[in-house]
């Protein structure tokens, strides 16, 4: 198997997502993924739309060539986050939000004053 077929699944399983879940992502069932994946069929620019919402390398899937990144692209762990985060609904993206902003705040407060013990 090569071709869009094949780069598309590497794209999903980058992203660990399962057939169904990405199917859902692009708005089809998870046969019509299957059929995207194993080459029986080539998928349309709006399954394609929808999951590059969610981090899919089109240009890749489309062309086999990677599409340029800026320096601070993300890691392999941060694009899993990502793409996990963005097929949420809003309120599950807005708990998320609300966690990390919780946590980021609570380091930061244990940053200074763990600092401040030291030089005090």
């Amino acid at each position: 198997m090569t071709g869009i077929g094949s780069r598309l699944r590497k794209e999903r399983e980058r992203l660990e997502l399962t057939q169904k879940a990405f199917g859902e992502v692009g708005g089809v069932e998870p046969n019509a993924q299957g059929k995207y994946e194993s080459g029986e069929r080539t998928p349309k620019a709006d399954y394609l739309a929808a999951v590059a919402q969610i981090g899919v390398d089109v240009m890749y899937v489309v062309t086999g060539e990677r599409t340029p990144t800026p320096v601070d692209q993300l890691s392999q762990g941060e694009e899993h986050i990502l793409g996990h985060y963005r097929v949420l609904p809003r309120e599950g993206q807005d708990a998320i939000r609300h966690m990390a902003n919780s946590l980021a705040e609570m380091t930061a407060s244990y940053t200074v004053k763990h600092r401040s013990r030291k030089t005090g």
